[in-house]
């Protein structure tokens, strides 16, 4: 249990920082979801190059996560595929 909060935890964290280096305007729900995704994709670009000595931690987690969001936020705007935005009223 406490492992699925530490991912949210992480996942908004990380999130947040990439949506402010980005400059996108999403809301927190899909804020979370980048997070958490570009924590899987950090997540498995670092344990390829090394894995971490105490299995519960990483140290490079929150930064790789950071850069995996950074990276989907990046795609999906090559691929002008649009997150959710906040106080967008659609007509």
């Amino acid at each position: 249990m406490f492992h699925l909060v530490w991912y949210v935890l992480i996942g908004l964290i990380s999130g947040v920082i990439a949506k402010s280096v980005m400059h996108v305007h999403i809301t927190i729900f899909w804020t979370i979801v980048l997070g958490i995704i570009g924590s899987i994709i950090g997540g498995g670009v670092t344990h390829m190059f090394s894995r971490p000595t105490n299995e519960r931690y990483h140290p490079a987690g929150l930064i790789f996560s950071t850069l995996g969001a950074i990276l989907v936020l990046y795609i999906c705007y090559k691929l002008k595929i649009h997150f959710p935005q906040v106080g967008l009223i659609e007509r």
